[in-house]
Formats: C-alpha cells, structure tokens, sequence
C-alpha cells in the first residue's frame, strides 16, 4: 500500500506547479520519496533553473539522474540550461565544422550564444525527459518539479509554440540558426503534447498555500492548463494552519485567515480533487524529514522554548531602508529572490512609503504572474502601477521591427515576419521593456518587483546576448538597451533588494543570487528577511517551533551580508492596499532595532 497521503490516484507523470513558496519542492519530494518506498522507481526532475532540489534531499545533483541516499528507488536530476545550451551548440555546429566557411560556422556560433538557444536547450532536455520512452522507461514515474507558474506555463506552452512555428516555416532559419537542429525534434515535441494532454499518462498538481493570493494564483492556472488541453488537474492545499493556543492573537488570526482563503477560493478550483497538507513545525529538509511531510515515518524535531517574542538585535526596518534608498532621490529599486518570500509585497511597500515622502513612483514587474496590482489594491497616491505584459511587447516590437523593414522587398520582408513569428521574440521584446523600464530611473523613482531567481538570472544574463539579437533585427540598440548594464552596474542608479524568508532554502539561494550578481557586477544594497514568526509574541507550540527554526537563519543573513539587513515580522492581515502597506512598514519599525548598519 502505499504511503503517499494525497488523495489521487498517481499516473506515471507528475508535475507540481504553483505559486513560488507554496511549497512545490517539498511536496514534490515528499510523492517522490513515498513512491519509492511503496517500490516503486522514480525519477524526480526539477524544471527550474534555481532548482533546491539537492537542499532539500541532502544530495548533490547532476544533469543526469543520480541515486537519492535513504530512498531506495528514488533518482533525481537538475536540468541545467547552461550545460543544456552547451551541448544543443555543439549537435547542431559540430557537424558543419570544417564543412562550411570559417566565417558562417562563426556566425552561427553567435546566433547559437542567445538566451533563446538556453531556453530551447533545456527545454529539449524537457521534452526528452517527458516524451521520449527511452530516456525514462526504466521509471515507473516521473515527477517534475517545476519553477514558479509564470516560468512553467511558458514551458508547458513551448510544445504547441515551437510545434506551430516549425509546422509554417519556409525559411529553415530562426533566432536558433538553422533549422534543422529544431527539425529533428518536431516529433519530440509532438509526443510531449500528446503526453501533456493525456489523462491517463499526465497529472498536474496545482500546489497552493490557504492564502488568497496562492489560490488566484492557482485559479488562473488551471485556467490557462484547460486552454492548453491539459485537464487532469489536482489541488493541493499545503501548510494548512489549525491554532493550538487559545487566546493566542497570531495563531488565531494565521488560523482564520487559512479559513477565510478557503471558503473565497474561486469557482474553478472547487471543481478539483483535493488533499490538504497542515503546517509542520520542522523544516522539510532531509529524506526523513521530506518523507515525514505526507505521514511517513517520523520527523526530527527541534527545541521547543516556552515562547517567541521580539528579538531582531541588529536589524533595521523598512522604514530605515526607505530612508537610505530615497537619499538620491531617484533611481531604481529591484526586489530579488526566490518565489513566494514577500517580493511584490516589499516592493508595493517601499513604493508606498516613498509616496507618502512625497516621491512620484513607478512600480512595475517582470513576473509573468504579475501580482503588484492586487498588493496595492486601489490606487496609491503618487504611485503608478504597472506590468510588463509579454503578449503587448512582442505585438509592439514586432510592429516596430516591420516599421523599421519598410524598404525591404517581399520576399526579404516575409523571411523577417516568419522570424518575428519565433516564440523567442517574445524573449527579446521582454527584455527591451525592462530596459525601458530601467531608463525611466533617470527621473524618479521606479520599483521593479521582479521574477523569481531563475528567470530574472536568465533576464540579466541575457544582456549582451540579447545585445547581438537586437542588432541582427533591428539593425541599431536603443538607447536604453546600450545603458542597461552600465546603470544595473550603477550604485547610485539601481538598488538591488534581495528578499528571503527565515528557512534554509530562501536564505541560500538568496546567497546564490547574491554571487551570481557580483559575478555580473552587481553588488546587493540590502537584504530583507521577510515574515519572521520569531519577532513575534505567540505561544503556540508550531509556530513557537519554527520561530527556533529561523533564528540559525536571521543569524546566518547577518554573518553573511555586513550592509543593511531588514527583518521584518509576520502580520496578522495581508498588507494591501495603500493603509495595509504602510502598516506594515509601520509594524517592522516595532520589531526593529532600526540598527543602521548600511555600508553603503
């Protein structure tokens, strides 16, 4: 019989998709290690290219499947879109080396140096993994643990997009280089829309916390799922809170919230098959632990001290950081960092309180979830709210693109439109608006809320790829496309806030992010340590618990970064809204000692 507590019946391929930190990771896990204990041979893979997969099971993993130690049965990769993008280079150069002249082999080297050619190469290493019985037949199942939804949709479309593109095109070239490498794949994509839209073979598991946002989230998922042909849908409802102290404030309020979240959640969800996972008091991390999370086994516990109260020595409040950031009085701030730890909710917050010092303000985001606007719920004074929305940009650069093209004969300007028409033009106009965006920073203040690690990684590094594309389109660089390093580079110019939660995997990928950016030449102006339940009074023994959890963390931040540090407390009511953010801004002031220990 088996372990595993979700209530559905497995089919062999399993995606867990979700809002970033509902928990998709350990869950995932979680079905993977109870699978494989029922005897099963499972191989657990992870989509996201800022994977914690090898946090989580205390194993370090590769691009090909490695053994998961404590888990007979169970193997598990990363799928690296770096190496990915190597290897697609070399199957589809190597063969032409020697072949052709110097000069083109050079040429599509660099039409192969791309963001798209990342994008494509993992998303074949993909489409293999799910479509190609012989990559996987010594597998009873397969699970996908995917990047946040914005990152997976675009992924799970990618079948039908490139399919569509390839079934129309005359040219036999593409942002890619020559076709012929995509060709040779037509078939792999075609299995994967047929796997992905099988009932029988394919369940996605939509995983969500008892919070609103989380289940909008979910909602509009499912939704855009169904557009896909993708129907066999499952809800999971993680971290499901049940107070245990009476007369607690924050338990009862994080247990009515839970409550309130469920009884609103949209129509469309109620429509699914559900399992509900409550919130533990140990941390899923380790095969022990991870196995515990669905009921099997036993967890280990931590230390259980009587109560939490305010101890946040050395940190600062957001208002402290609202003041350094608004000494030069314009400028760029970006909130980085894993999904689900409180991005958008900093960045409307900041926006807020510099609004309320009397600045005009853009906010804006690079999520394809695009949460800002419900964060700052009615119009904020002073205060422009924006997205950058993919379908808007591509539609307008391809406009500016055939513009541009006006004195070009027919058959030069159909080979163009049929190159605008590649999925990886959406890439490229995305990345001019953020460029836009970055520009506007000149004249006031703009707050980026941007998207989770992975993709905002893939964002920065595309630059001089992106660069090169530009160029081979369009012919010029915008102006703001040649400044965007130099003024993402800029301290007085842009302010990096790198945003985590008090838990082992926010906090190092936090720290990941931050290498990546020193590397890119970008140093972080300050780090917020988001929805901390140890600077709060509570006593319920869970929540008591995890406070304990996170102070080796909070410790951890201040060992780590010698600049400015914000810890911010768990609040009863979702900041929303203009009142609901300043509030919140307020609250950490109470839990602060408003230290100021900025370096900058």
């Amino acid at each position: 019989m088996l372990l595993m507590r979700l209530d559905f019946a497995p089919t062999r391929v399993l995606f867990f998709t979700g809002k970033g930190g509902v928990g998709k990771t350990s869950l995932a896990c979680a079905t993977a290690v109870n699978l494989s204990d029922s005897g099963r041979r499972v191989l657990l893979v992870s989509t996201d290219p800022a994977s914690n997969l090898d946090e989580v099971l205390n194993v370090t993993l590769a691009s090909s499947p490695t053994a998961v130690p404590g888990a007979a049965g169970l193997f598990a990769l990363n799928i690296d879109p770096e190496a990915a993008a190597r290897a697609y280079r070399n199957r589809v150069v190597d063969p032409v080396r020697g072949v052709l002249p110097a000069t083109v082999v050079a040429r599509m080297e660099e039409e192969l140096s791309g963001a798209c050619t990342t994008e494509i190469a993992a998303f074949d290493e993909f489409t293999r993994l799910l479509a190609d019985p012989s990559t996987t037949d010594g597998f009873d199942h397969v699970i996908f643990d995917t990047a946040p939804t914005g990152h997976t949709l675009r992924l799970l479309s990618l079948p039908s997009a490139w399919e569509g593109f390839l079934a129309t095109n005359t040219s036999g070239t593409s942002c890619l280089g020559p076709l012929a490498g995509l060709q040779e794949q037509r078939a792999l994509y075609q299995a994967s829309l047929s796997t992905l839209a099988d009932a029988g073979q394919t369940t996605v598991v939509l995983v969500a916390r008892p919070d609103a946002a989380a289940l909008t989230e979910a909602e509009r998922t499912r939704a855009e799922l169904a557009d896909l042909g993708i129907s066999n849908l499952h809800l999971v409802i993680n971290g499901l809170f049940v107070a245990h102290a009476a007369g607690d404030p924050i338990a009862t309020a994080l247990d009515e919230r839970g409550r309130e979240a469920l009884a609103s959640m949209p129509t469309g969800l109620r429509t699914l098959s559900r399992s509900e996972v409550p919130l533990h008091p140990w941390a899923p991390l380790g095969v022990a632990n991870v196995r515990a999370l669905l009921g099997g086994g036993d967890a280990m516990m931590t230390a259980e001290p009587a109560a939490n109260g305010p101890r946040a020595a050395g940190a600062a409040s957001l208002a402290v950081l609202v003041d350094e950031l608004a000494r030069t009085g314009h400028g760029v701030i970006l909130t980085m960092g894993k999904g689900g730890v409180g991005k958008t909710t900093i960045a409307a917050a900041v926006a807020a309180e510099l609004a309320r010092r009397g600045f005009p303000v853009h906010l804006t985001t690079t999520d394809p979830a695009a949460h800002v606007a419900a964060a700052t719920g009615d119009a904020i004074p002073g205060v422009q709210v924006s997205r950058i929305d993919a379908v808007h940009e591509t539609a307008a650069y391809a406009d500016e693109v055939l513009t541009a093209a006006a004195g070009l004969d027919a058959r030069a300007r159909a080979l163009l439109v049929e190159d605008l028409r590649s999925p990886c033009t959406e890439e490229v106009a995305v990345f001019r608006a953020f460029a836009r965006v970055v520009a506007e920073g000149e004249h006031g203040f703009v707050v980026v809320d941007t998207a989770p690690t992975g993709h905002t990684l893939l964002l920065l590094d595309a630059a001089q790829a992106y660069h090169r594309q530009v160029e081979r389109t369009q012919g010029t660089l915008p102006e703001s496309v040649r400044l965007l390093l130099p003024r993402l580079r800029d301290p007085a110019y842009a302010r990096v806030v790198l945003v985590t939660l008090p838990e082992a995997t926010p906090v190092h990928e936090a720290m990941a992010l931050q290498d990546d950016l020193s590397r890119a030449g970008i140093t972080p102006f300050a780090w917020v340590v988001n929805q901390s339940v140890a600077v709060v009074e509570t006593r319920d023994p869970v929540l008591v618990a995890r406070g304990v959890g996170e102070q080796r963390y909070l410790e951890e931040v201040r060992q780590q970064f010698a600049g400015l540090v914000v810890v911010t407390p768990w609040v009863p009511l979702r900041p929303v809204g203009q009142s609901g953010l300043l509030a919140f801004i307020d609250a950490s002031v109470s839990t602060a000692s408003d230290a100021r220990v900025c370096s900058h």
